[in-house]
């Protein structure tokens, strides 16, 4: 069967592979375009395979919702070009889309789902855009929420969040609502929280902040209490533990220098100051003013890493803590209003990257 440069033009269409990879394949099948879409299928497949190894950090986080649900769906290729074209874009909104509407198990009961507005499964459609754009990729993870949800993708889908509400739907069918949850989705993907609240904190957890808080402390002693800090001076010159150089020079500091004492005496004796510190750990951790240094620092420490204790970032709308903005939204709706989970992907998170050395490429080629 002969074909014309249409038909290599046709099947281009149908499959977005190369003109020469078309050609090829109409060559082989004495120019029928199904059975040459067959053969480009499995030489894709097959591609596929050899590919997988090659590392798929890039890509996007993208999201789909509806009154009941959201979801987040990662999907990873090998280049930004890719994961910002628009093959790959549509690629992860079906899959998203597919996701909400099926609500798989797992990645795998995923891939052997059809996917939405598809006679394919998932596995098929992303082999066809792979057969397209020839790099490795894959559906990487996803999360579905059930209830009234919010969900905000940033920066083109390098962040995705979704964040659940308890409240009744006439309020989630609220514009207040909708504006309400973005924002905290904002702030969840600037911030990064790791909890939710400090209740989430387990007890264990919490001492393991206490005992890192405590030994920063002792490690850099200039940030203790001054009576504290003024004790373990005393002692290092009257032990005769600093130079005579180093107690000369602190003696000769005037009070607004000794603030700043760090800066005037050497390494040596601020390593013995370190020591001290440490050698007096239990009377220090039992010391009252200690303390409350302790307690303070863990609370500035929760309130980083606890989303309903940090402060709301969009301080032209609200001046407090999130938990605090979600409050006043619901007093302002005359509404029961809290927020119960949150789940946040950051594309390629975790995933490790190949570092080119070109230098190094280049000197082994010359040998």
């Amino acid at each position: 069967m002969a074909f014309t440069a249409k038909d290599v033009q046709a099947l281009r269409e149908k499959t977005g592979v190369g003109m020469m990879d078309c050609k090829k394949a109409l060559v082989e099948t004495d120019g029928d375009i199904d059975k040459a879409i067959e053969i480009l299928r499995e030489k894709g497949l097959a591609s596929a395979a050899k590919k997988a190894s090659r590392v798929a950090a890039e890509g996007i986080v993208a999201t789909c919702s509806d009154a009941t649900a959201g979801v987040l769906v990662e999907l990873n290729c090998e280049t930004d070009f890719v994961a910002k074209g628009a093959p790959f874009v549509e690629l992860s909104a079906k899959v998203a889309k597919t996701v909400l509407a099926a609500k798989p198990a797992d990645v795998e009961a995923l891939l052997a789902t059809k996917a939405v507005d598809s006679d394919k499964t998932v596995d098929e459609e992303v082999q066809e855009v792979f057969l397209a754009l020839r790099e490795n990729m894959k559906v990487r993870r996803f999360a579905v929420v059930e209830g009234h949800t919010a969900t905000y993708i940033h920066a083109g889908g390098s962040v995705g969040v979704i964040v659940a509400f308890d409240t009744d739907d006439a309020t989630a069918a609220k514009a207040e609502f909708a504006d309400m949850g973005k924002n905290v989705a904002m702030q969840i993907a600037a911030m990064n929280p790791e909890y939710l609240s400090k209740e989430d904190i387990s007890a264990e957890e919490l001492a393991k902040m206490e005992s890192i808080t405590v030994d920063s402390a002792l490690n850099k002693p200039d940030s203790l209490p001054m009576p504290i800090l003024t004790s373990l001076i005393n002692e290092a010159m009257d032990s005769k533990k600093w130079s005579e150089e180093d107690t000369t020079v602190y003696q000769g500091l005037d009070q607004k220098q000794r603030k700043n004492f760090v800066n005037f005496i050497s390494k040596e004796a601020y390593a013995t100051l370190v020591e001290l510190a440490v050698s007096h750990k239990a009377e220090i951790v039992d010391n009252k003013i200690f303390k409350g240094l302790v307690a303070g620092r863990l609370s500035k420490q929760i309130k980083e890493v606890c989303l309903l204790e940090q402060e709301f970032v969009r301080s032209d709308l609200f001046e407090g803590d999130v938990k605090g903005y979600i409050a006043s939204v619901a007093k302002a709706l005359g509404a029961e209003l809290s927020l119960s989970k949150y789940v946040r992907f950051e594309k390629g998170e975790g995933i490790e990257k190949k570092q080119d050395d070109f230098a190094a490429e280049i000197a082994s080629m010359v040998k």
